[in-house]
């Protein structure tokens, strides 16, 4: 169908209230109106993401209900223990996410799927705990993680508690391309759902086995004990689910001096403190900053709307606070993780950090320090959940620690998704490590540079936005294709991979790569940087990653500056 014929059944179509008024408020520009009625939201192995309102390409109950018939059809598929086994249901505090849970929840009833609905707001983190608890066969998280208010998304999770595979996702998104008439799809009401048994809330009683499994994630309960009384931690959940369990979680790590950013514990979908709710954003901590210095707080924490993402802040000598990056974090943790472990005499010779392609190789050489193997998958948490999996299938390799650059880790594998409430409680432990030696997490990391070189990333971002800009996308990573990069800034490009075409080149010998196939690029320069070009899995965005080594900030800064002033020309 053209734009003009879908929008016209749009129009024609007995809509909610709220979609009605703002399909009349689009009526006079066409270019909204093309973007929302000409192509169909894409729905990729992360699920989908948009712009809340009307049309094909947006956020609405319409589109939900068409995502959640298309998992419906294909459950209908599986042997009948699988799809009897049913299907877990979270939400965050984002507009519409409650009555997105529970449209889903009535799709899924009329195909006599059972849902497992929470009865508030929860974690994405909880929603994979639950699916592994219940042992559902799917999850479904309906979130749009860190992005502003205007946006929601829907994720679904296979049967691990991991984001659903490839090919599952692709059976599904053929079925949901098969929904004819997206104003047609049976739908069970909430007390309809009730009296058939098939819906059923869930809350405290996943919260309390959530918790107890959060409860084994320090490693030396001893120490947080011995510094509880002087450690002081200021934590805010920028107004999204954390709110809901980050007490308990800090209380029960006997973690004592926790102090909340009182303004951003509010459940607000507006975000009123901090429209862009990412915690790897320097204003999300300006409010936290405050309540720091106050107290002189040791450490910052904060977690996105739905609690899988990670940020923090740590206090310098003058008493101001540095933002850390997530590769900082997670070098931070890595090398407590696996001190700890060697302290206590139980560190695995197998062990292993999971790590993606576009992170630091920061970590990876602490772990190497250790004996510690580290392994590189796509980006995504769930190519970390599958090498969890095959580790324990297997009995090859000891999961230690796993994380993405974009401020996700992963501690302990009862959860198979990156989670925010684990990684609080480790930095926390951390800080109470360097606390006990007489440091300050700060000093901490400046020590980790000292030993192992200065190791600086940045990632800059370019927007792609409507239909021009999805071609544009692809036009740009055909041009680096055709084009290979030869030299950056002078220096000599080693060897490159092509995540899409599986082969890595290096002097004009190509290999195979193992990893699955993804539009992704990737240089090692002869300076020991590695920079990558990828297109964003949720956003319309064209993402580039530097990694470079340095003597110390400035020498890393410099690198970081000139490479980026030549690349980011190929990009506009």
């Amino acid at each position: 169908m053209s734009w003009q014929e879908n929008y016209q059944r749009w129009q024609q179509a007995s809509l909610t209230a709220d979609l009605s008024k703002e399909l009349k408020a689009m009526a006079s520009d066409e270019a909204i109106l093309q973007e929302a009625f000409t192509n169909p939201m894409s729905f990729g192995t992360a699920g989908m993401r948009g712009v809340m309102g009307p049309g094909i390409n947006a956020m609405n109950i319409y589109t939900v209900q068409q995502a959640t018939e298309g998992l419906a059809q294909f459950m209908d598929q599986l042997d009948p223990a699988q799809k009897n086994a049913g299907v877990a249901i979270s939400y965050d505090s984002r507009y519409h996410s409650q009555e997105f849970a529970f449209a889903a929840a009535g799709v899924l009833g009329a195909h006599q799927i059972k849902s497992f609905v929470f009865d508030s707001l929860r974690p994405t983190p909880e929603l994979s705990f639950a699916v592994r608890h219940l042992h559902t066969y799917a999850g479904i998280m309906i979130t749009a993680s860190h992005n502003p208010k205007q946006y929601n998304g829907y994720k679904i999770y296979g049967p691990d508690g991991g984001q659903m595979p490839p090919e599952e996702v692709g059976q599904i998104v053929n079925y949901i391309q098969q929904v004819t008439d997206i104003f047609d799809i049976n739908v069970m009401s909430v007390p309809e759902l009730r009296a058939a048994k098939l819906l059923q809330l869930i809350g405290e009683d996943i919260d309390e086995a959530y918790l107890a499994k959060l409860a084994t994630v320090t490693i030396n309960p001893e120490l947080i004990k011995k510094v509880a009384a002087d450690l002081s931690v200021v934590y805010s959940p920028l107004h999204g689910t954390g709110k809901v369990l980050y007490d308990r979680v800090f209380r029960t790590a006997g973690l004592t001096k926790i102090s909340v950013v009182p303004e951003q514990a509010i459940l607000d979908p507006e975000f009123a403190t901090t429209p862009f709710p990412n915690p790897e954003f320097a204003q999300t901590f300006t409010l936290a900053k405050k309540i720091g210095a106050e107290k002189s707080a040791d450490l910052l924490i904060a977690t996105d709307p739905d609690a899988d993402r990670l940020g923090a802040a740590v206090r310098q000598p003058d008493g101001d606070y540095q933002l850390l990056t997530g590769n900082q974090i997670a070098a931070l943790m890595v090398n407590y993780i696996l001190d700890a472990h060697r302290l206590a005499g139980n560190l695995p010779a197998d062990g292993c950090v999971v790590k993606s392609i576009v992170s630091s190789e920061f970590p990876a050489k602490i772990a190497a320090h250790y004996g510690i193997e580290t392994r590189n998958v796509l980006t995504g948490f769930k190519y970390i959940g599958e090498q969890i999996e095959q580790m324990e299938v297997t009995g090859q390799g000891h999961f230690m620690f796993g994380f993405e650059e974009s401020y996700g880790y992963l501690v302990k594998p009862f959860v198979r998704d990156k989670d925010a409430m684990q990684a609080s409680v480790m930095l926390a432990e951390v800080a109470a490590y360097y606390r006990e030696k007489g440091m300050t997490m700060y000093d901490g990391l400046q020590s980790l540079y000292a030993e192992y070189g200065h190791f600086q990333e940045r990632t800059v971002s370019f927007d792609f936005e409507g239909l021009a800009g999805q071609e544009k996308m692809k036009q740009v990573m055909a041009a680096f294709r055709k084009q290979p990069l030869e030299a950056v800034a002078g220096v000599k490009v080693a060897a490159h991979e092509d995540y899409l075409a599986q082969t890595h080149t290096e002097n004009g010998q190509v290999s195979a790569l193992a990893l699955p196939k993804a539009d992704v690029l990737k240089y090692y320069l002869a300076d020991d940087t590695w920079i990558a070009v990828r297109p964003s899995g949720t956003e319309p965005k064209i993402k580039l990653y530097f990694g470079v080594v340095a003597e110390d900030e400035a020498a890393g800064k410099a690198k970081l500056d000139a490479y980026q002033k030549e690349l980011s020309t190929r990009l506009k």
